[in-house]
């Protein structure tokens, strides 16, 4: 029978960034509302379209696992983006908070059987649990309430809590962030706050747990938060990171973002 990851730490989580997000674009106008979040090409009430958008999808695949049902195709997402794409930025920020707050509370009211059993298929071949499914929920919540968070404070920062749990991820989402690069550098990461070490290989884009024997060429030192905001090209301030051998600039060009 394969191992089922306890879902409890990511449904703190998922219900944490959902409160974190509510509170910081609570008040905020329709002026407030179309400023530009770090996403380029989005404005806050594009980010929380976006995200309320994707609570209905993860619900529908939520609701998959639970029951055994076929999960959602692609057919089921365009009628849902339609819909969100053709309201207004107050009606994106307002429905987007109602939609996530639907979606933690259907996670909140899983019984422990029904956590234990559940399994869903993501992607078109990945088999998770719930943890997996939260996983991938939490990541794009936390990561995109920052893309808020940061332009109304330039101090802010990934939640610690969800730091914690996304640190233990980034090899997976190291695919499909990573650009591959043609001179490739095998760099020792060090970070703290968890600390943790990596061995990232920029050719393959790849990152495998720390080893002392792996013949690196460059080092790196930064909090897991600024690491996870590399990974996902959030990382603007060379002050948040200690390196030799490899510069910020390379590393945006292995990870430019999305």
């Amino acid at each position: 029978m394969a191992t089922v990851t306890d879902s409890e730490p990511w449904v703190r989580a998922v219900r944490a960034s959902h409160d974190r997000l509510s509170g910081i674009v609570a008040g905020l106008d329709a002026d407030g509302l179309r400023q530009q979040s770090y996403a380029k090409e989005w404005s806050i009430a594009d980010v929380l379209s976006h995200l309320g958008s994707g609570a209905e999808i993860f619900l529908l695949s939520l609701n998959a696992g639970v029951t055994g049902g076929p999960p959602p195709t692609v057919e089921d997402f365009q009628p849902i983006w339609d819909t969100w794409n053709a309201r207004s930025p107050q009606q994106q920020a307002a429905q987007s908070l109602v939609a996530n707050e639907a979606l933690v509370t259907r996670v909140e009211s899983l019984t422990p059987a029904q956590r234990e059993a559940f399994s869903v298929v993501m992607f078109g071949a990945m088999t998770m649990d719930l943890a997996g499914l939260l996983g991938t929920r939490l990541s794009e919540h936390a990561v995109h309430t920052w893309d808020v968070a940061v332009v109304l404070d330039a101090d802010a920062r990934l939640a610690p809590d969800a730091v914690d749990l996304m640190i233990g991820g980034l090899s997976m989402i190291i695919g499909f962030t990573g650009k591959k690069q043609e001179t490739p550098a095998v760099i020792a990461v060090t970070t703290t706050s968890p600390d943790r070490t990596f061995t990232l290989d920029t050719g393959g884009v790849t990152l495998a747990p720390g080893d002392p024997e792996a013949a690196a060429g460059a080092s790196m030192v930064l909090s897991a938060e600024a690491f996870i905001r590399l990974v996902y090209g959030r990382l603007d301030d060379e002050g948040e990171i200690t390196a030799a051998g490899v510069t910020l600039p390379g590393l945006r060009a292995v990870f430019p973002g999305f």
